[in-house]
């Protein structure tokens, strides 16, 4: 981020400070909203382009998609506008980096870390599917990352609504970044959510290898890798990935987007069974590695640019994860068998066998090997003690006698077997009210394994993927390697309405999408003596029913205060008229004295003669009323 020396104030409102980035279509800056006081980014058209009627066009419909979008994994769109031949976009300021930065600096991320941040992006991609927005560009330069480890996706820059009829790039081009393109995208054919699936596949992979799957001296040469070449798994770079990650990578990778993943919701969802150690949907799928995509040509690479076919090659099936069992079950398992099969072998050679023999020495072998060894010494595997030590699980730390005692054949030797390190004391943290995402992270990050728990319905307000209750609580005293279960409202649950009353229709707006619902196009206003004009009155339906994420909610703005018709007065002291008019909505205004031709009747002294406005006329509540009185 380096300082302007311009500080230019766009349409009196938004003063730059900080140049951000350069972008394909547009600068950022980080800017000052001078209205509301607050740090904002703001994305500036390239003045070159500004002339061009599509690019401006392309560049409103980032606003317009973006602004739609209410979601934790989002970055939200706040302002749009033009000043003189400038155009801009006003989005909220993501103080932290971008996951291109973060790959620059670490090469690649560990497979828990990655599939936590792909997790968070699947989340974004899949709220903005629903709504209708592909988002086809989706890069580690348009995810960011916040302090707290939250994500969210950026730049819409060339999402369209798929119900979309009118293409704005260019006959023969294709919008977004070659290597990150879904085959269908290089090819320049319609695309849905399925694509941002694949380059969200692409980013995964990279994120854990620290290289794309396919790299070319040019974006021509790159896409039409995409098109043609065979996908090389994860694990020919790295031989890290683990098994069950790479399944789901190559689902994603799928040339065929029948053959992918159907939705950014199911990637996810095959995400989050891996980060809680779950099988995975893709491990199970038949040739879910490779499937038998037909290669299609690339209407959208010119001839000139030296597009070659490459032939699909013939995949081989994914590897599986086993199921991975306790230590101490294994260790006494293995042991029991190895004493009934191993007993009666040891008998049958104890007359053969010297009279004494020395113990070996097994300590550092794991239980199985140590113990085929005494086996084969003549000698008899007795009890095994476990315990807490600084060698790995299973492994032998001392025998009884010791290595090197003299023994008698068919003599018995017990064996202490490490568990590994005993378990460190950790506080688990509380996590109520923030979102799963982001819980899941802390808690992993402490060594936590988590599990997610899905209720149907809230008892009081909690929004979608918000944290509601955890086992234990926060404050407990656990160890890592202990379970944390949390709930979160399942998909279609119901949950009480907030109380949006008193905000502006923007900020209900806001507040509305936190919990994944949406506004509704249908308005209405009543008059208010409480609520400023133009704020949220009430809602239809109240705050407090049970709504489900994707509800639209109706907003009743008010129109300002209520008409009060004013009380009769005359004849009463200006205290009581004081009394009267306070009932009604009403203040005392101005007193003057009357006329003495007004004051004929006697003992009027003191009490009011007329009023304005006069009784029965309609006046806005909290108006006043004049009065004369009798001298």
């Amino acid at each position: 981020m380096e300082a302007v020396t311009e500080q230019r104030v766009y349409s009196n409102r938004y003063q730059v400070t900080h140049l951000i980035a350069r972008g394909g279509m547009a600068l950022v800056y980080r800017a000052q909203d001078l209205l509301l006081n607050r740090a904002v980014a703001l994305k500036i058209l390239y003045s070159e382009l500004s002339v061009d009627a599509t690019f401006v066009e392309r560049f409103r419909r980032e606003a317009q998609a973006a602004a739609n979008l209410s979601h934790p994994n989002i970055v939200p769109v706040f302002d749009w506008g033009q000043d003189g031949e400038t155009y801009f976009i006003v989005m909220e300021l993501v103080e932290g980096t971008s996951l291109a930065e973060m790959l620059r600096r670490t090469h690649q991320l560990t497979a828990s870390r990655a599939a936590q941040i792909t997790a968070q992006v699947a989340a974004a991609l899949g709220y903005a599917h629903r709504s209708g927005v592909v988002h086809r560009d989706i890069k580690p330069g348009n995810v960011l990352i916040t302090p707290d480890g939250q994500v969210k996706v950026t730049d819409f820059g060339i999402a369209q609504a798929v119900a979309s009829e009118d293409h704005l790039a260019e006959a023969g081009s294709v919008m977004g970044t070659a290597t990150y393109f879904s085959p269908e995208q290089a090819e320049g054919a319609a695309v849905d959510g399925r694509s941002d699936v694949y380059s969200l596949g692409v980013v995964l992979y990279e994120l854990l290898v620290g290289r794309p799957p396919f790299v070319g001296d040019t974006p021509v040469a790159v896409s039409s890798q995409h098109v043609h070449s065979t996908v090389p798994p994860p694990s020919e770079f790295s031989t890290t990935v683990p098994p069950d990650l790479e399944a789901i990578i190559m689902v994603a990778l799928a040339k065929s987007p029948a053959e992918r993943y159907q939705s950014a919701d199911e990637l996810r969802a095959d995400l989050m069974r891996f980060t809680e150690g779950q099988p995975v949907h893709a491990a199970a799928r038949d040739g879910s590695y490779f499937g038998a995509d037909v290669t299609r040509s690339v209407s959208a690479i010119a001839p000139a640019e030296r597009t070659q076919a490459v032939p699909v090659a013939t995949r081989a099936e994914p590897r599986r994860r086993e199921p991975r069992s306790g230590v101490a079950g294994l260790v006494i398992a293995i042991i029991v068998l190895i004493l009934l099969a191993g007993g009666g072998f040891a008998y049958l050679r104890l007359s053969a066998a010297p009279a004494t023999l020395a113990v070996p020495n097994v300590v550092g072998q794991d239980v199985t090997t140590a113990s085929a060894t005494l086996i084969a010494d003549n000698l008899v595997v007795g009890t095994t003690t476990l315990v807490h030590a600084s060698q790995a699980n299973g492994t032998v730390i001392a025998t009884v006698p010791k290595a090197g005692k003299s023994v008698k054949k068919g003599a018995v030797i017990t064996l202490t077997v490490s568990q590994g390190p005993a378990p460190v004391v950790v506080t688990v943290p509380d996590e109520t009210g923030k979102q799963l995402s982001v819980a899941l992270g802390a808690l992993q990050q402490l060594g936590f394994v988590v599990k997610v728990d899905q209720v149907q319905s809230a008892p009081s307000a909690g929004a979608p993927n918000t944290i509601l209750t955890q086992t234990p609580v926060g404050g407990t005293s656990s160890h890592k390697g202990a379970t944390v279960t949390v709930s979160v409202l399942a998909s279609g649950a119901t949950f009480p309405l907030p109380d949006v009353r008193g905000q502006t229709t923007i900020q209900a707006a806001a507040s509305l999408g936190q919990y994944g619902l949406s506004v509704s196009s249908t308005t209405s206003s009543a008059c208010s003596n409480t609520v400023t004009t133009g704020s949220v009155l009430r809602t239809v339906p109240a705050a407090g029913q049970m709504v489900a994420a994707g509800t639209s909610i109706e907003l009743v703005t008010s129109s300002g205060v209520c008409q009060v018709v004013v009380p009769n007065v005359i004849g009463q002291t200006v205290p009581a008229a004081s009394s009267t008019l306070s009932a009604q909505g009403l203040t005392l205004g101005q007193v003057t004295d009357a006329l003495p031709t007004d004051c004929i009747t006697p003992g009027t002294s003191g009490e009011i003669t007329s009023q304005n406005p006069g009784p029965g006329i309609s006046a806005p509540y909290n108006s006043s009323v004049d009065v004369t009185v009798c001298p």
